[in-house]
């Protein structure tokens, strides 16, 4: 069925967001009147796609004086260069008198598939890529931390330069990659006539704006998106979905999904076999779940504040209106996740006890030891962002996406275009990859004061974090907490996720599971390869180290999702019948996915 926006039954009524007075560019935080005034900044921004030059120059400068000031650390880095020079050669040498069967001098990383390929073994393509792997242990050792410099700069620099070898790789050139060649022969060299006609499409729609090949197959309210449900309540920047139930009895409390705002809210909702909110649905839960809305530049303004209130707080008013519930179970979804946090803080700081749980899905709230996404933050970055949001008001999605894309080039980026434009052989699109580009924009205001409070100032965590007159701090939350961390995740990796453990006072389920930030989380029952870890820490009980908890616990086959919803159910009241869709005396606004979603 198609999806429709308009009003289908009586309009709903329901306890309404007090609007917020008007906010000056003065009045925001960080002064955001000073966001607009530097349009050559912002130019050099758009060259660099974000990347402040000053970032990486910093490196490079800390890295090279040290370098120089040390003569030991520079007699150690050729050292190593002999040492590997040596393994090389030696390594050759036995692969000549063994007829190619000697044994490698190093071996890639577990997580490195680029030379599976037996073909990689044979003269010589062994000796090419032994050279390169030996080259990376050695701009290793030759940007370690032993040289003096920071540790922000190292890792900067080790960062950098691996991205740098990523792109040299001998797997992404023809005259290196036995596997390509052996395509090209096969293929009578067609591959790389279809190959350079992907590229050609590819550069064609996204000089256009326009969206991957394949994602058509996907649309939200169609092929994605389609768990049946009403639109029940709207404002500026959200609508709120209720699913209509599928069982004849359902737990009391409903449960709230706060997805993040950097894209659609459909990724819990994929495809039928995959979607978190269907299979919620059909185990005996009322799910409501946040669209937010896809801002424009009269957005600028909006900051963590608005999305708490216009977000979190009108969607619990509303699901209370609706259903008559006395408790609510929240449930966050990365910097959704972060989002709930804040306002479950704000609830318990201000005696709201509608929470009945807290469920943070890859969602970090305590940012004192910073990722991979966060290496190049600092004030200068920031400004270098904002810079490309100022004519605007928004940064693009996009942006974020080619950055997160960054951090994993070698195999996010590289087996891509091998693949596709070497190979000629395009990967089939999936309901996650074109989840992935329907890309949303992000308010300026929102954006930043999440980079300079949260990640770079780690207010929340260090109690800094206000709301109105008063602080917030994460020990006032006593409900039960649920986290889920991914073992993959460079978005927000589970160590930081697992650090909700140390400032919440109460119960702590924290759950690790295989796979990335996204098809971590995306895991329904019966995907091969899944598996997962959990403990419970007791309130007020000792708290255990990530490794502690390692050693602790033990791989369980399987998705997580049974043990989340098991869960979930003991924290409820007994099954009861389901509430009415918009609640009984009020009506809809639409059938689910809502017009938000559909947002260009």
């Amino acid at each position: 069925m198609e999806p429709t926006t308009g009003n289908e039954e009586r309009p709903v009524v329901l306890p309404s967001t007090p609007e917020r007075t008007e906010k000056s560019p003065g009045d925001a935080p960080g002064q955001w009147a000073e966001l607009f005034a530097y349009p050559t900044s912002a130019t050099v921004a758009a060259l660099t796609g974000g990347l402040s030059p000053s970032s990486l120059g910093d490196a490079i400068v800390d890295w090279a004086i040290h370098l120089a000031a040390c003569p030991g650390s520079r007699i150690h880095i050729a050292a190593q260069a002999a040492r590997a020079f040596t393994a090389l050669a030696s390594y050759g040498w036995q692969t000549t008198l063994s007829a190619g069967e000697a044994r490698p001098c190093i071996a890639p990383p577990a997580d490195d598939h680029r030379f599976d390929d037996p073909s990689w073994g044979v003269w010589p393509f062994n000796l090419i890529h032994q050279s390169f792997l030996l080259s990376e242990r050695w701009w290793d050792a030759a940007t370690c931390d032993g040289l003096g410099v920071t540790a922000r700069h190292g890792a900067i620099m080790r960062f950098s330069v691996h991205r740098m070898l990523d792109m040299f790789a001998p797997s992404n050139f023809i005259a290196a990659n036995p596997v390509l060649q052996r395509r090209m022969f096969e293929t009578g060299g067609k591959c790389l006539i279809d190959g350079a006609a992907t590229l050609i499409e590819d550069w064609r729609r996204f000089m256009e704006g326009e969206r991957p090949v394949g994602v058509e197959a996907y649309r939200p309210g169609f092929e994605v998106a389609v768990t049946p449900g009403k639109v029940v309540y709207r404002n500026d920047l959200i609508e709120l979905i209720q699913y209509a139930p599928t069982t004849r009895s359902v737990r009391p409390e409903p449960l709230l999904l706060v997805p993040a705002w950097i894209l659609k809210y459909y990724v819990l909702d994929l495809s039928p076999e995959n979607s978190l909110v269907r299979w919620l649905v059909e185990n005996g839960h009322t799910v409501f779940i946040i669209s937010w809305r896809n801002v424009g530049e009269d957005s600028r303004m909006l900051d963590l504040e608005d999305y708490r209130r216009q977000g979190v707080m009108a969607a619990l008013d509303a699901i209370t209106a609706i259903t008559g519930a006395d408790k609510i179970h929240g449930t966050g979804y990365c910097l959704g996740g972060t989002l709930l946090t804040i306002a479950a803080a704000a609830m318990a700081r201000d005696g709201d006890d509608r929470l009945a749980s807290l469920t943070l899905f890859a969602a970090q709230t305590d940012f004192s030891e910073p990722g991979e996404v966060d290496l190049f933050l600092d004030g200068a970055q920031l400004d270098f962002l904002e810079t490309m949001a100022r004519s605007h008001g928004y940064l693009d999605s996009g942006l974020m996406s080619g950055a997160f894309q960054a951090l994993r080039s070698n195999d996010l980026i590289w087996p891509h275009f091998v693949r596709d434009y070497l190979m000629g052989a395009r990967e089939p699109m999936s309901d996650l990859r074109a989840w992935h580009s329907d890309r949303t924009r992000v308010p300026i205001a929102a954006h930043s004061q999440y980079l300079r409070s949260l990640v770079l100032g780690n207010d929340l965590a260090e109690g800094r974090y206000r709301i109105g007159c008063q602080p917030l701090t994460l020990e006032d939350i006593r409900v039960p907490v649920f986290a889920v961390g991914t073992e993959g995740d460079y978005v927000a990796p589970w160590r930081s996720v697992y650090k909700i453990d140390r400032h919440v006072q109460g119960e702590v389920t924290f759950l690790l599971a295989t796979k990335g930030h996204d098809d971590g989380i995306v895991s329904e029952p019966g995907q091969p390869d899944r598996s997962y870890r959990v403990l419970t820490r007791a309130a007020k009980a000792d708290h255990l180290d990530p490794e502690a908890w390692l050693a602790r616990t033990q791989p369980q086959v399987g998705s997580w999702w049974p043990a989340w919803v098991s869960w979930i159910d003991r924290h409820s009241s007994g099954p009861a019948a389901p509430p009415s869709l918009g609640g009984p005396n009020a009506g809809t606004l639409g059938n689910a996915p809502g017009s938000y979603v559909l947002e260009s």
